[in-house]
């Protein structure tokens, strides 16, 4: 199944998606949809990629580098970031509301295939 259709039923599935985005350990992005601006998400996919670096780092130090997932909550959005493996990671985006549960699930899912395809 190709990335675009994982992370098409991602945001279809988790109200106020903003955007998903698979990104390679470069930041660079391998696919991406959503209804938010290309160069927004791929900017937010990069900077992403640098938060996972720094908390892959200390989960290191802390002897605990199995690092599943990050929420980032602000005043109107949430993002996921979630490592597929050492290469890639999955990012959503979404509009602040009380979505968090349902996004966890579907970003989680979605993990589950992209491994798949991946590995």
């Amino acid at each position: 199944m190709p990335f675009k259709c994982l992370l098409d039923g991602l945001v279809k599935n988790v109200p106020g998606a903003m955007g998903a985005i698979v990104a390679d350990w470069e930041g660079e992005a391998v696919d991406q949809v959503g209804p938010m601006d290309e160069y927004e998400l791929k900017v937010v996919g990069a900077h992403s990629g640098v938060i996972l670096q720094n908390v892959r780092e200390s989960a290191a130090r802390l002897k605990n580098d199995d690092l599943q997932e990050i929420v980032v909550i602000t005043e109107k959005v949430q993002t996921l970031v979630l490592p597929v493996n050492s290469e890639y990671y999955l990012v959503l985006t979404f509009e602040r509301e009380d979505f968090l549960g349902r996004a966890l699930f579907e970003a989680r899912r979605c993990l589950v295939e992209l491994k798949k395809e991946i590995c």
